[in-house]
Protein backbone atom coordinates (compact mmCIF):
# COMPACT_ATOMS: atom_id res chain seq x y z
CA UNK A 1 0.00 0.00 0.00
CA UNK A 2 1.18 3.51 -0.80
CA UNK A 3 -0.06 7.03 -0.13
CA UNK A 4 1.36 10.49 -0.61
CA UNK A 5 -0.29 11.49 2.65
CA UNK A 6 2.31 11.35 5.47
CA UNK A 7 -0.41 10.30 7.91
CA UNK A 8 -1.48 7.34 5.81
CA UNK A 9 1.49 5.20 4.86
CA UNK A 10 2.43 1.53 4.57
CA UNK A 11 2.49 0.92 8.31
CA UNK A 12 -0.65 2.89 9.20
CA UNK A 13 -2.68 -0.22 10.06
CA UNK A 14 0.26 -2.30 11.25
CA UNK A 15 1.66 -2.91 14.69
CA UNK A 16 5.22 -1.57 14.58
CA UNK A 17 6.44 -4.32 16.90
CA UNK A 18 5.00 -7.42 15.25
CA UNK A 19 4.36 -6.10 11.74
CA UNK A 20 0.84 -7.51 11.85
CA UNK A 21 -2.45 -5.65 11.58
CA UNK A 22 -3.18 -3.67 14.74
CA UNK A 23 -5.30 -5.79 17.05
CA UNK A 24 -8.94 -4.85 17.45
CA UNK A 25 -9.68 -2.88 20.58
CA UNK A 26 -12.46 -3.66 22.99
CA UNK A 27 -14.55 -0.84 21.55
CA UNK A 28 -15.04 -2.68 18.27
CA UNK A 29 -13.75 -2.35 14.74
CA UNK A 30 -13.34 0.59 12.39
CA UNK A 31 -16.32 1.19 10.07
CA UNK A 32 -16.77 3.31 6.98
CA UNK A 33 -19.81 5.13 8.39
CA UNK A 34 -17.92 5.81 11.61
CA UNK A 35 -15.02 7.34 9.69
CA UNK A 36 -17.39 9.50 7.64
CA UNK A 37 -19.03 10.72 10.84
CA UNK A 38 -15.68 11.53 12.44
CA UNK A 39 -14.61 13.41 9.30
CA UNK A 40 -17.78 15.51 9.48
CA UNK A 41 -17.04 16.33 13.12
CA UNK A 42 -13.50 17.45 12.29
CA UNK A 43 -14.76 19.62 9.44
CA UNK A 44 -17.32 21.30 11.71
CA UNK A 45 -14.67 21.98 14.36
CA UNK A 46 -12.32 23.45 11.76
CA UNK A 47 -15.07 25.67 10.34
CA UNK A 48 -15.90 26.99 13.83
CA UNK A 49 -12.37 28.15 14.60
CA UNK A 50 -11.83 29.30 11.01
CA UNK A 51 -14.83 31.61 11.34
CA UNK A 52 -13.40 32.97 14.59
CA UNK A 53 -9.96 33.63 13.09
CA UNK A 54 -11.59 35.14 9.99
CA UNK A 55 -13.26 37.75 12.21
CA UNK A 56 -10.02 38.57 14.02
CA UNK A 57 -7.54 38.81 11.12
CA UNK A 58 -7.54 42.08 9.21
CA UNK A 59 -5.20 43.33 6.51
CA UNK A 60 -4.54 47.09 6.65
CA UNK A 61 -2.14 49.41 4.79
CA UNK A 62 0.07 49.27 7.87
CA UNK A 63 0.19 45.48 7.99
CA UNK A 64 -1.86 42.59 9.31
CA UNK A 65 -3.61 42.27 12.65
CA UNK A 66 -4.32 38.89 14.20
CA UNK A 67 -1.26 37.23 12.70
CA UNK A 68 -0.94 35.22 15.91
CA UNK A 69 -3.89 33.10 14.81
CA UNK A 70 -2.22 32.28 11.50
CA UNK A 71 1.17 31.36 12.93
CA UNK A 72 -0.27 29.76 16.05
CA UNK A 73 -2.58 27.63 13.95
CA UNK A 74 0.19 26.65 11.54
CA UNK A 75 2.71 25.68 14.21
CA UNK A 76 0.14 24.15 16.55
CA UNK A 77 -1.38 22.15 13.72
CA UNK A 78 2.02 20.80 12.71
CA UNK A 79 2.84 19.73 16.28
CA UNK A 80 -0.53 18.02 16.77
CA UNK A 81 -0.23 16.33 13.38
CA UNK A 82 3.16 14.87 14.33
CA UNK A 83 1.81 13.67 17.69
CA UNK A 84 -1.16 12.02 15.99
CA UNK A 85 0.97 10.34 13.33
CA UNK A 86 3.31 8.80 15.92
CA UNK A 87 0.58 8.05 18.48
CA UNK A 88 -2.36 6.84 16.42
CA UNK A 89 -4.22 5.59 19.50
CA UNK A 90 -4.40 9.19 20.72
CA UNK A 91 -6.33 10.23 17.60
CA UNK A 92 -9.75 10.47 19.37
CA UNK A 93 -8.27 13.39 21.33
CA UNK A 94 -5.55 14.83 19.10
CA UNK A 95 -7.51 14.73 15.83
CA UNK A 96 -10.25 17.12 17.11
CA UNK A 97 -7.54 19.32 18.61
CA UNK A 98 -5.77 19.36 15.25
CA UNK A 99 -8.99 20.39 13.49
CA UNK A 100 -9.58 23.23 15.95
CA UNK A 101 -6.04 24.58 15.69
CA UNK A 102 -5.80 24.11 11.92
CA UNK A 103 -9.07 26.00 11.58
CA UNK A 104 -7.37 29.06 13.06
CA UNK A 105 -4.70 28.90 10.37
CA UNK A 106 -7.21 28.35 7.58
CA UNK A 107 -9.46 31.18 8.73
CA UNK A 108 -6.55 33.57 9.11
CA UNK A 109 -4.88 32.80 5.80
CA UNK A 110 -8.25 32.89 4.04
CA UNK A 111 -8.87 36.39 5.42
CA UNK A 112 -5.50 37.50 4.03
CA UNK A 113 -6.29 36.18 0.55
CA UNK A 114 -9.84 37.57 0.74
CA UNK A 115 -8.58 41.06 1.51
CA UNK A 116 -6.66 41.11 -1.75
CA UNK A 117 -9.02 39.03 -3.89
CA UNK A 118 -12.63 39.40 -2.70
CA UNK A 119 -14.66 36.21 -3.06
CA UNK A 120 -11.62 33.94 -3.39
CA UNK A 121 -12.18 32.06 -0.12
CA UNK A 122 -15.73 31.03 -1.02
CA UNK A 123 -14.56 29.91 -4.46
CA UNK A 124 -11.78 27.81 -2.91
CA UNK A 125 -14.21 26.19 -0.47
CA UNK A 126 -16.61 25.27 -3.28
CA UNK A 127 -13.81 23.85 -5.41
CA UNK A 128 -12.37 21.85 -2.50
CA UNK A 129 -15.63 20.19 -1.51
CA UNK A 130 -16.71 19.82 -5.13
CA UNK A 131 -13.48 17.95 -5.83
CA UNK A 132 -13.93 15.82 -2.70
CA UNK A 133 -17.44 14.68 -3.60
CA UNK A 134 -16.62 14.22 -7.30
CA UNK A 135 -13.64 11.98 -6.57
CA UNK A 136 -15.55 10.10 -3.88
CA UNK A 137 -18.32 9.34 -6.39
CA UNK A 138 -15.77 8.32 -9.01
CA UNK A 139 -13.97 6.06 -6.53
CA UNK A 140 -17.12 4.42 -5.21
CA UNK A 141 -18.42 3.82 -8.74
CA UNK A 142 -15.14 2.22 -9.81
CA UNK A 143 -14.42 4.92 -12.39
CA UNK A 144 -11.10 5.59 -10.62
CA UNK A 145 -9.23 2.67 -9.10
CA UNK A 146 -6.24 2.90 -6.79
CA UNK A 147 -4.06 0.44 -8.71
CA UNK A 148 -0.43 -0.09 -7.81
CA UNK A 149 0.80 1.98 -10.76
CA UNK A 150 -1.67 4.74 -9.89
CA UNK A 151 -0.39 4.83 -6.32
CA UNK A 152 3.25 4.87 -7.43
CA UNK A 153 2.62 7.77 -9.80
CA UNK A 154 0.74 9.90 -7.25
CA UNK A 155 3.26 9.22 -4.49
CA UNK A 156 6.19 10.08 -6.77
CA UNK A 157 4.54 13.31 -7.90
CA UNK A 158 3.67 14.24 -4.31
CA UNK A 159 7.26 13.68 -3.27
CA UNK A 160 8.50 15.85 -6.11
CA UNK A 161 6.16 18.68 -5.09
CA UNK A 162 7.33 18.38 -1.48
CA UNK A 163 10.95 18.73 -2.62
CA UNK A 164 10.12 21.82 -4.68
CA UNK A 165 8.39 23.46 -1.71
CA UNK A 166 11.25 22.50 0.60
CA UNK A 167 13.76 23.99 -1.83
CA UNK A 168 11.64 27.16 -2.02
CA UNK A 169 11.73 27.54 1.77
CA UNK A 170 15.48 26.87 2.05
CA UNK A 171 16.41 29.18 -0.85
CA UNK A 172 14.10 31.84 0.57
CA UNK A 173 16.38 32.15 3.61
CA UNK A 174 19.13 33.25 1.21
CA UNK A 175 16.92 35.60 -0.76
CA UNK A 176 16.75 33.29 -3.77
CA UNK A 177 13.46 32.54 -5.53
CA UNK A 178 12.68 29.67 -7.89
CA UNK A 179 11.72 31.47 -11.09
CA UNK A 180 8.34 31.31 -12.82
CA UNK A 181 6.55 28.51 -10.93
CA UNK A 182 5.35 30.79 -8.13
CA UNK A 183 4.41 33.66 -10.42
CA UNK A 184 1.13 34.38 -12.18
CA UNK A 185 2.42 33.57 -15.65
CA UNK A 186 1.47 30.58 -17.74
CA UNK A 187 4.17 28.44 -16.12
CA UNK A 188 3.12 29.46 -12.61
CA UNK A 189 -0.56 28.76 -13.25
CA UNK A 190 0.31 25.48 -14.96
CA UNK A 191 2.39 24.44 -11.94
CA UNK A 192 -0.48 25.25 -9.57
CA UNK A 193 -2.91 23.28 -11.75
CA UNK A 194 -0.55 20.30 -11.57
CA UNK A 195 -0.24 20.57 -7.78
CA UNK A 196 -4.02 20.83 -7.38
CA UNK A 197 -4.46 17.73 -9.52
CA UNK A 198 -1.97 15.74 -7.47
CA UNK A 199 -3.50 16.92 -4.18
CA UNK A 200 -6.91 15.85 -5.47
CA UNK A 201 -5.65 12.44 -6.55
CA UNK A 202 -4.26 11.94 -3.04
CA UNK A 203 -7.88 11.91 -1.91
CA UNK A 204 -8.33 8.69 -3.89
CA UNK A 205 -5.40 7.13 -2.04
CA UNK A 206 -6.91 8.30 1.25
CA UNK A 207 -10.24 6.64 0.37
CA UNK A 208 -8.38 3.45 -0.46
CA UNK A 209 -6.46 3.45 2.83
CA UNK A 210 -9.60 4.04 4.87
CA UNK A 211 -11.37 1.24 3.03
CA UNK A 212 -8.39 -1.01 3.67
CA UNK A 213 -8.57 -0.29 7.40
CA UNK A 214 -12.26 -1.19 7.45
CA UNK A 215 -11.63 -4.43 5.56
CA UNK A 216 -8.80 -5.40 7.92
CA UNK A 217 -10.89 -4.77 11.02
CA UNK A 218 -8.69 -2.01 12.42
CA UNK A 219 -9.58 -0.82 15.95
CA UNK A 220 -12.28 1.79 16.49
CA UNK A 221 -9.89 4.66 17.19
CA UNK A 222 -8.63 4.35 13.62
CA UNK A 223 -11.87 6.02 12.51
CA UNK A 224 -10.53 9.22 14.04
CA UNK A 225 -7.12 8.60 12.53
CA UNK A 226 -8.57 7.99 9.07
CA UNK A 227 -10.61 11.20 9.35
CA UNK A 228 -7.47 13.05 10.45
CA UNK A 229 -5.53 11.78 7.43
CA UNK A 230 -8.31 12.90 5.11
CA UNK A 231 -8.31 16.33 6.76
CA UNK A 232 -4.61 16.76 6.00
CA UNK A 233 -5.23 16.26 2.28
CA UNK A 234 -8.29 18.55 2.30
CA UNK A 235 -6.29 21.33 3.98
CA UNK A 236 -3.54 20.95 1.38
CA UNK A 237 -6.05 20.97 -1.47
CA UNK A 238 -7.80 24.08 -0.14
CA UNK A 239 -4.53 26.00 0.21
CA UNK A 240 -3.52 25.03 -3.33
CA UNK A 241 -6.87 26.22 -4.67
CA UNK A 242 -6.29 29.55 -2.93
CA UNK A 243 -2.86 29.81 -4.56
CA UNK A 244 -4.19 28.89 -7.99
CA UNK A 245 -7.14 31.30 -7.83
CA UNK A 246 -4.89 34.13 -6.58
CA UNK A 247 -2.56 33.65 -9.55
CA UNK A 248 -5.46 33.69 -12.00
CA UNK A 249 -7.11 36.76 -10.47
CA UNK A 250 -3.85 38.71 -10.29
CA UNK A 251 -3.36 38.56 -14.07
Amino acid sequence: MRSGNPALKDSTFLDLGSGTVVSRAAGGAMTLNGTVGKTAILLVLAVMTAAFAWSKVEVTPDGMTGGLYVWGGLIGGFILAMVTIFKKEWAPVTAPMYALVEGLFLGGISAVFEARYPGIAFQAVLLTFGTLFALLMAYRSGLIKATENFKMGVVAATGGIALVYLATIVLGFFGVEIPMIHGNGIVGIGFSLFVVAIAALNLVLDFDFIETGVERGAPKYMEWYGAFGLMITLVWLYIEFLRLLSKVQSR
